[in-house]
């Protein structure tokens, strides 16, 4: 659109946000119940978006798009007083009498850039936090999945107060015209190199983001670990949504001695999901698209192939894939893989792969499978990482309360439940001084007294 067209829907959103009337319990509440039922009013509608968008199952649909959605929003909803009311904190000796508190406020107008791979769900978690804390919002959905993009253009206006919640479809040049507007905050899902050109233009207007990044998330497989349960829940997080996940499971850093018994309960997990060819299964996505697929397809050729490998450029299908011990200079082990390859490496001891894990950039995720709970302490101790989940993987996100995010070149800030209305919330500090009651320690003239006193209280 013409840039003065989104200055003028982006003002009428400014001035509604100044009215007042996003700030009030009723509005939220209001909001955050409409958004909460969006899912089940349009359910039949979104499923045969994410289908033609990915393929994908109505199951992944409900379970990973929209009733995440519906829990967050009614989440929210029956919190929301509780967030809302002040927070009491202790005023120090210097300042009593006196009463300290932290208040929230809204922050104003929100702009939330979503990702593809989960094209509902992360334009609409984040604009839970943004409507429970009192904001107006412009969506910024992916047009690389568009079938769900014009949906959400057309079900979000119908659902919620239009005066404040806009979706703004369009390719890389809406984006870059939506960065040039001076937001008071920014919420961004999407890759590192992205996520930094972001980061670069906010800067211009000194807007505060939330970057969810992505990167490598690593799975540490030790001795004590139980394959059979490691191999079904790690080969269900990598071919969820066929590997376009950005916290699933990157790669494997096995012990010595299992990682050919996982590779085989690995394969033999895969048949149970999807039968001999995944590709007839109705339970296996496809890729988004096929600069994509292309992308993935060169992968394969970085290593010695144990699993898998099929593919299908027409059908947009990769099979799930196990690569052994691939060269750590090729593409498959520098870039965020984001599909159904999952390479194997053995590795000597749990030392070696946390060196391993350190010598690159902090993941988003970390995954331990091990029933030594020595390790996790160590893991918790000698790692950094977004997030550390001990025998599964992805279900860190489902606690509503648990914080979602990254660290380092995986993201900064965090969301989800109380984290999601505090990032878009100013937590304002509140002094409240007494008239009465005041040491006069502090006025001049500082005599000797006066010092030895300041001394035992500071």
């Amino acid at each position: 659109m013409p840039d003065t067209d989104l200055q003028t829907r982006l003002s009428k959103m400014r001035s509604y946000f100044s009215s007042g009337a996003a700030r009030s319990p009723e509005w939220r509440r209001a909001q955050l119940s409409a958004l909460a039922g969006m899912g089940q009013r349009y359910e039949a509608e979104i499923f045969e978006a994410l289908r033609q968008d990915f393929g994908k199952p109505a199951f992944e649909a409900f379970a990973t798009e929209t009733s995440f959605v519906t829990h967050g929003a009614k989440h929210a909803l029956k919190h929301l007083r509780r967030w809302m009311r002040p927070r009491r904190v202790a005023a120090d000796l210097a300042n009593l009498p006196a009463r300290a508190r932290v208040v929230p406020e809204p922050l104003g107008l929100a702009l939330i850039i979503a990702p593809w791979n989960y094209p509902y769900q992360l334009a609409l978690a984040p604009l839970v936090g943004a409507l429970a804390a009192g904001n107006c919002a412009v969506i910024k959905p992916s047009e690389l999945a568009p079938a769900t993009s014009a949906l959400l253009a057309r079900i979000v206006p119908e659902c919620l107060d239009a005066n404040a919640v806009q979706v703004i479809e369009g390719a890389v040049d809406t984006s870059k015209a939506l960065l040039e507007e001076p937001f008071d905050h920014i919420f961004f899902t999407g890759s590192t190199k992205v996520g930094s050109a972001v980061m670069q233009a906010a800067g211009k207007h000194l807007t505060p983001v939330t970057l969810e990044l992505g990167g490598k998330s690593p799975v540490i497989l030790r001795k004590s670990a139980d394959l059979d349960v490691a191999a079904r829940r790690i080969a269900w997080g990598k071919c969820l949504n066929a590997g376009q996940t950005c916290i699933a499971p990157d790669y494997i850093l096995a012990e010595q001695g299992v990682a050919e018994p996982f590779i085989q309960a690995f394969e033999s997990q895969l048949r149970r999901f999807y039968g001999t060819d995944p590709q007839q299964s109705p339970d296996y996505p496809r890729i988004i698209n096929t600069h994509h697929f292309d992308r993935l397809v060169r992968l394969l050729q970085d290593g010695n192939i144990r699993v898998g490998g099929l593919h299908d450029r027409d059908n947009r299908y990769i099979a799930p894939t196990v690569i052994y011990q691939p060269a750590l200079d090729t593409a498959l082990m520098r870039d965020e893989i984001f599909g159904p390859i999952l390479p194997v490496f053995e590795v000597e001891d749990l030392d070696t792969a946390i060196a391993f894990i350190n010598a690159r950039p902090k993941p988003l995720a970390l995954y331990l499978f091990s029933t030594d709970s020595a390790d996790e302490k160590k893991l918790v101790a000698e790692t950094s990482s977004g997030s550390l989940v001990v025998n599964d993987v992805l279900m860190q996100t489902t606690p509503p309360d648990l914080p979602f995010g990254g660290v380092g070149a995986s993201g900064m800030g965090a969301y989800h439940g109380r984290a999601s209305f505090d990032t878009f919330s100013h937590l304002k500090p509140v002094l409240r001084k007494y008239n009465r009651g005041e040491p006069p320690l502090r006025y001049a003239p500082y005599t000797a007294g006066k010092f030895r006193w300041l001394r035992r209280f500071l």
